[in-house]
């Protein structure tokens, strides 16, 4: 172990200020996952899920964590626009780990925002605060937290949950479905009074649960931005819970920039012909490692999991899966596609596992990718494990380079080579923007991936508190 010991020193010097600052259900597993991570310490790059990324190295420096829960002065509503505007979503923020309380109803492009528009019974809140509730409800959700996300077998969730004070928790209750998608935006700010000069680091410890009960429906969209031009680590990990005939779709965004470090692990389990979208988009970033284990646990059960990557520089983006199919009948397929220019790097590690009286399972798994620049490096790695003998399972994976021949034609005609080049991209990407659900996203996405390649998103066009 190397860089773990100040973590370890801070969970036994900061203990107590840790505790008093979180509810009782997050305090119960924490000392238990403090334990986890002394044993497993962060994992090396030996292991298999994290050979393309350094740990290690991300988590030497010497962050600030804001234990004792400083406030932090940022009114999102006047300072922000995001870069997804007109979704017709209704619109949440956290900051840094903490849901921001909007208070009195808040004007945004001419919408009055606010949590009175939910269906009712519908739940969207802190995580610290609901948890606090002496109420039924509060002990149903409860059970869910830290189920999913084993602290015994990944330090990286070992951490965030020894260390974690608050979240999100998203609760649909059985039989209603939110028709209108809801938009949460996770900003990164530096606290005023956190002690660090300008080259300083800040980690963030940020969790997300989500139920969906039986026959309920949500769409969720997280847009994950940094507002100060600051050294930041974020780890973030969400338990998706999807009951009988329920449906999740799951949008996670990145535009943050390249002295950012998101490590994001999703834990997602189906229960019976439940149906899960989840999608990865990442515009912009520094260091991004995305992990998703979804277990399809109850017969009928599908999933769709798509991810768009656009990196250069030096930017590094990293995405492995583990779809586990647990019952018979279960469907699910994968489509994660990469462009990388100038001398990013990018990975994708996806496994399908088919366990034991799985029939009947149906699995498709692909990985494209598109390296525009010599100095671009792209590791892939998909992968079939099957223990049952009547299934339907496919995996595929490629690496290529513009089209020469491609570029030469366009060129004969009057285009430019830079533009050639932007309409190859752009074509080659949209395969993975066409398939999102969410209508107005995808339009949207259709804008900001030629931004994108163009070189014009280099933060979020009309944010403000960047300024």
């Amino acid at each position: 172990m190397n860089s773990e010991q100040q973590y370890i020193d801070l969970y036994t010097q900061a203990r107590q200020t840790i505790v008093d600052h979180a509810p009782a259900v997050m305090n119960g597993v924490r000392d238990k996952a403090f334990d986890d991570f002394c044993r497993l310490g962060f994992p090396s790059q030996k292991v298999e899920r994290y050979k393309y990324t350094d740990m290690q190295r991300l988590f030497a420096p010497d962050y600030g964590v804001n234990l004792s829960r400083l406030d932090i002065p940022v009114d999102p509503y006047q300072a922000f626009r995001c870069d997804v505007p007109n979704l017709s979503t209704q619109l949440f923020f956290m900051v840094n780990d903490a849901f921001y309380h909007s208070g009195e109803r808040r004007e945004l492009k001419g919408e009055r925002l606010t949590q009175s528009r939910l269906p009712e019974g519908v739940v969207v809140g802190s995580m610290r605060e609901l948890f606090a509730q002496d109420s039924p409800l509060a002990s149903q959700l409860a059970r869910h937290y830290a189920r999913l996300a084993d602290t015994a077998t990944d330090g990286i969730t070992a951490l965030n949950t020894m260390l974690a004070q608050d979240g999100l928790l998203v609760y649909v209750p059985r039989g209603v479905r939110v028709d209108k998608a809801l938009q949460i935006i996770n900003i990164l700010k530096w606290p005023p009074r956190l002690e660090g000069p300008d080259g300083g680091f800040l980690m963030v410890n940020r969790r997300v649960l989500i139920v969906v009960e039986e026959g309920a429906a949500i769409k969720l969209l997280f847009c994950d931005h940094a507002a100060d031009d600051r050294n930041f680590l974020a780890t973030q990990v969400i338990e998706a819970v999807v009951g009988n005939g329920a449906s999740l779709d799951l949008y996670c965004m990145e535009e943050t920039h390249q002295r950012n470090v998101r490590l994001s692990n999703v834990y997602i389990d189906q229960q019976r012909d439940s149906h899960v979208c989840h999608n990865v988009i990442t515009l912009h970033n520094g260091i991004t490692r995305n992990k998703l284990d979804l277990t399809l646990s109850g017969e009928g059960a599908e999933c769709t999991c798509y991810g768009c990557v656009i990196a250069d520089k030096q930017q590094h983006v990293d995405n492995n899966t583990l779809i586990t199919h647990r019952a018979p009948h279960c469907t699910s397929n994968q489509l994660y596609k990469y462009v990388l220019d100038g001398k990013a790097t990018g990975a994708f590690a996806g496994r399908v596992l088919v366990e034991k009286g799985s029939q009947k399972t149906v699995s498709q798994m692909t990985n494209q990718n598109l390296t525009a620049s010599r100095e671009a490096r792209m590791y892939t790695q998909p992968m079939l494990e099957i223990y049952a003998d009547d299934v339907k399972c496919a995996h595929g994976s490629t690496v290529g380079q513009l089209n020469d021949q491609a570029l030469f034609y366009m060129q004969q005609r009057g285009i430019s080579l830079q533009e050639a080049r932007l309409l190859l991209q752009n074509a080659f990407i949209s395969e993975v923007v066409d398939k999102m659900q969410l209508g107005p996203l995808r339009d949207r996405l259709h804008y900001l991936v030629e931004k994108r390649f163009r070189g014009e998103l280099n933060k979020c066009e009309g944010c403000r508190l960047c300024h």
